[in-house]
């Protein structure tokens, strides 16, 4: 990705801006639903992309595909269901991404056959859905620091809860460990292409064709 064009570029940072500011509003949107404040009272329940937005980690993923974009305070002991509204708030990061994919999908499909794929509309467009629908299941993954490891921890009973969690630094680095290999590994050995390429591939399909 770092030999992208400009054009590229520019449309991947507007998928990924919207993608990122969406995801962790809809973090701290559903947690203040859920009872909890502490990401409305640090001036997180907004659609504003410099309040959510990682420089850094931003620049990564446009550049190079992955970056940590930004992190939503969400505290289970202030709201009114600790276990389900913490699930729920968890998985609304990646439940937006598909809202967000699905919705541009509706444009992309109106659109798209008067402008021509190659258009820049239609491909910002594609590079939106694609991108939120990467991000929905990459997020799912069970490993720290994702989304799915949150939400595993929410749906199982105490006993296993603890073992998760004694556990979290071991899943961190494999999650680094594939993150570094699939930069490095062929696509049979990609284990992260393997698991969410799939899934991916099919929803795209869904939405666009």
């Amino acid at each position: 990705m770092l030999f992208s064009s400009p054009m590229d570029l520019l449309l991947r940072a507007i998928a990924l801006l919207i993608a990122m500011t969406i995801h962790e509003f809809a973090h701290v949107y559903v947690a203040y639903r859920m009872g909890d404040n502490t990401g409305a009272s640090q001036g997180r329940l907004t659609l504003n992309p410099l309040v959510h937005i990682n420089p850094i980690g931003f620049l990564m993923g446009v550049l190079i595909g992955f970056g940590i974009l930004g992190s939503a305070p969400i505290n289970p002991y202030r709201m009114r269901n600790p276990r389900w509204g913490y699930f729920a708030a968890v998985g609304a990061g990646p439940f937006s991404n598909l809202l967000v994919a699905v919705v541009f999908a509706i444009f992309f499909r109106i659109l798209t056959p008067s402008l021509g794929f190659d258009s820049v509309v239609s491909q910002l467009l594609f590079t939106i859905i694609s991108l939120n629908v990467l991000l929905a299941f990459f997020n799912i993954i069970p490993l720290f620091p994702l989304d799915g490891w949150s939400m595993a921890l929410a749906l199982l009973p105490p006993d296993l809860a603890s073992w998760w969690q004694r556990n979290q630094q071991t899943s961190y680095y494999v999650f680094w460990g594939l993150i570094l290999l699939s930069f490095v590994a062929p696509p049979n050995l990609n284990i992260l292409n393997i698991l969410i390429g799939g899934p991916v591939t099919s929803v795209l399909r869904f939405l666009l064709f």
